[in-house]
């Protein structure tokens, strides 16, 4: 039986984050957003008291991109979205399981929500990052690693929110993973990205030799046909095999304004070197639109959902809409992956192809990537975007002490490349060998002491 627990405390914290380049993509440029962290403190039942922490970027104007929102009002949704399931979580004073905890808090933390106008995509933010710091203190208390942990469903996921999949499909394909030693890193080209030259794309000390490309895509089927002509022709110097991803962010109107770019991607040579590497477009159109539009014979390309994945029906309802995958991320919650995956795996052992896939859009260096690297490596994902080391500079702001103990706890995945610790990439590949130790793939917390408190959220008519 999976081990139960009680929550005794929850604590947010935050640290500045200062991009070394900008980052576009969709209607926004971020050029800094504060980091979230989170310190949660249980109780396991006949094993006494644990801590477990995660962490993630507070980012603005993805998990809800309402014109009329400042950035700095889509960050403070997130804030809020944490103390509604701070809430929740600490009013469970019974023991039970990870994933009963999780399943008894978010429908409620959804609805909570809804009436303050925040939506499903954010509302989910803070029990995701809440669920990431009780697993890890979970897997503290019983002195196991994440991969162990989660093969023996140390969380006692069941399927009591995806009645489309059976507690044995679940038990079997938790069962069943054997983790990837290696990950490889998917480069992201932004859209204020150079493409030609020193920095471009084909620069090997700003693609640390990647073979795999997600580029990212403004929704003007022109425009982006003309970029992605420029960046094929450069990805073509590589001198390699390469793959590429294309991601929109709901930039696309509507299904006319999609189909003229794939009609391009079909019929012009000068898309020939993206077109014959593509494997997937993500996220195309806006979540409401895309709820409601079939893909029709668009969806032989490979189509997958991001934002539109609010929810833990959101994939099967995709799929009747012709969508074949949808991406993994630890900020959307940790669970939903890994019932996605199983999903992926019985969808796929019927006869048709679905996939996973994982998109990085929160990741910095240290707790974050870990975990969701291991949550990648875990649920197979061969490949995932990693934009974490490319727009910040290392560990950023991270006091030099805390960075080094993440370096040396984790010898693979960081090295001192004279500019200060790094993340290290081995011939375009992450590996994840550090990563199976006891907790959720980390064998250090940060420095609690340098964190300041996570910042109240103002209401609306503060920020207005």
């Amino acid at each position: 039986m999976s081990p139960r627990l009680k929550l005794r405390d929850i604590a947010f914290f935050e640290r500045p984050v200062q991009f070394a380049r900008p980052f576009r993509f969709g209607a926004i440029t971020i050029n800094a957003t504060p980091q979230l962290f989170v310190r949660a403190e249980i109780e396991v039942e006949g094993r006494g008291t644990a801590v477990g922490a995660s962490a993630e970027l507070l980012v603005p104007k993805w998990f809800d991109k309402r014109p009329e929102l400042s950035p700095a009002q889509t960050v403070d949704e997130l804030r809020q979205s944490l103390q509604i399931a701070r809430g929740l979580y600490l009013a469970r004073t019974g023991f039970q399981t990870a994933f009963d905890l999780h399943a008894s808090c978010i429908g409620a933390q959804i609805a909570t929500c809804a009436k303050k106008n925040i939506p499903a995509l954010a509302a989910a933010y803070g029990p995701a990052e809440i669920d990431k710091a009780i697993l890890d203190a979970l897997l503290r208390a019983v002195e196991t690693s994440f991969f162990d942990g989660i093969a023996g469903n140390i969380a006692g996921i069941d399927a009591r929110l995806s009645p489309d999949v059976s507690e044995k499909d679940i038990r079997t394909f938790l069962a069943g993973r054997v983790p990837l030693e290696r990950v490889a890193i998917r480069h992201t080209v932004g859209l204020d990205d150079v493409v030609e030259g020193e920095g471009g794309v084909a620069d090997p000390r700003e693609n640390t030799g990647a073979r795999y490309f997600k580029l990212k895509l403004s929704g003007d089927p022109a425009a982006d046909a003309a970029r992605l002509a420029r960046i094929g022709k450069q990805l073509d110097t590589l001198g390699r095999d390469y793959k590429v991803t294309l991601d929109a962010n709901e930039q696309y109107a509507d299904l006319a304004a999609l189909q003229a770019l794939m009609d391009g991607l079909n019929r012009d040579a000068a898309l020939r070197p993206i077109a014959a590497r593509l494997l997937y477009v993500e996220q195309p159109m806006p979540r409401d639109i895309t709820r409601r539009t079939p893909l029709g014979a668009l969806g032989t390309r490979g189509f997958i959902i991001d934002e539109a994945d609010d929810s833990y029906d959101a994939f099967p309802a995709a799929r009747a809409l012709g969508y074949r995958g949808i991406s993994s991320k630890s900020c959307k919650g940790l669970y939903k992956s890994i019932i996605n995956a199983t999903r992926v795996a019985k969808w796929s052992a019927q006869g048709e192809a679905f996939f996973i896939t994982g998109e990085d859009l929160t990741c910095q260096a240290g707790l974050a990537v870990q975990q969701d690297l291991a949550l990648g490596a875990f649920i197979g994902v061969t490949h995932a975007e990693r934009n974490g080391h490319h727009y910040v500079d290392g560990f950023g702001e991270t006091p030099i002490a805390e960075a080094q103990a993440f370096a040396a706890a984790h010898p693979d995945l960081y090295a001192d490349a004279r500019r200060g610790i790094r993340l290290s990439i081995h011939d375009g590949d992450l590996l994840t060998g550090s990563l199976h130790c006891a907790g959720f793939a980390s064998s250090v917390h940060p420095d609690w002491s340098a964190l300041r408190p996570l910042a109240q959220p103002r209401s609306q008519e503060q920020l207005a």
